[in-house]
């Protein structure tokens, strides 16, 4: 009976514990998630483009090498 009791309020204690360890979060600004998004896009952006230029250059030297015309 005893266990039963500790397991449900570890469960409980659990919710607990996370809501004191949110609470220690030091959030960042406004600005500073508005710069870290802009900076996220830019560097998705350019390795997207970047992969695109490989993709296409392998793809052209394949076709040059392997299906001569």
């Amino acid at each position: 009976m005893k266990q039963a009791t500790k397991k449900s309020a570890s469960r409980f204690s659990f919710i607990g514990e996370t809501i004191a360890e949110l609470k220690k979060v030091v959030w960042p600004t406004r600005r500073e998630a508005a710069y870290l998004t802009l900076l996220v896009l830019i560097v998705a952006v350019t390795v997207g483009i970047i992969l695109g230029v490989i993709d296409y250059g392998f793809t052209f030297f394949v076709d040059e090498i392997f299906i001569p015309e």
